[in-house]
């Protein structure tokens, strides 16, 4: 395809990495008969690891056929995660280079997992954008508490650890916003 025809989410292969295209600029020539060139953002697949590309309107990228199907956690296959696709039950192994910082936000029985699949082969895995989790550990509610805006550490049953109100105790189950690893809410409530 054209870079020209290049659009934001697209999928595309540069000099055997797959990118997923986030951010597109075009500039135009001052100059007459200079050519249009497009700055792409672009993050590889996997790995997120950002890399920025300068092509003119008429360059070849290939695209790629990036697939996302909805999956559930199964369990862990030593240092791997086994998600099971929910409509035809394949089963996807995915390693810790392709969970990446996602590792914290993997849990069973909850919805909202996709694994991207490019060629029956998983490339990545999108989490939802919050899930409930287990407080494990934490510093006793302090007796006078009130619902400040103070914080204090909590680790949680993935073994991830962020900042919770003071009033939150251990054993209660707590929203995690996924996007920015912070507290959304107590288990009962959710605020997003």
């Amino acid at each position: 395809m054209k870079a020209s025809d290049v659009k934001k989410g697209n999928v595309v292969e540069h000099e055997g990495t797959v990118y997923q295209v986030r951010d597109i600029e075009r500039s135009s020539p001052t100059a007459r008969g200079g050519n249009v060139t497009f700055r792409f953002t672009l993050y590889s697949i996997p790995g997120g690891r950002k890399f920025d590309l300068s092509l003119r309107a008429d360059d070849d990228l290939k695209e790629m056929d990036l697939v996302r199907r909805a999956a559930n956690f199964s369990y862990m296959d030593g240092d791997a995660y086994v998600f099971m696709d929910n409509e035809d039950y394949t089963q996807y192994t995915l390693g810790p280079e392709l969970i990446g910082d996602n590792a914290g936000y993997i849990v069973e029985s909850v919805e909202g997992y996709y694994v991207q699949v490019i060629d029956d082969a998983p490339v990545g895995l999108q989490v939802p954008t919050s899930v409930l989790l287990t407080v494990v550990d934490t510093a006793p509610e302090l007796k006078g508490a009130s619902a400040t805006k103070r914080t204090k550490p909590a680790k949680l049953n993935t073994g991830i650890e962020i900042q919770v109100p003071e009033y939150i105790t251990t054993d209660e189950k707590v929203w995690v916003n996924t996007l920015t690893g912070e507290f959304a809410g107590r288990g009962s409530e959710k605020t997003f």
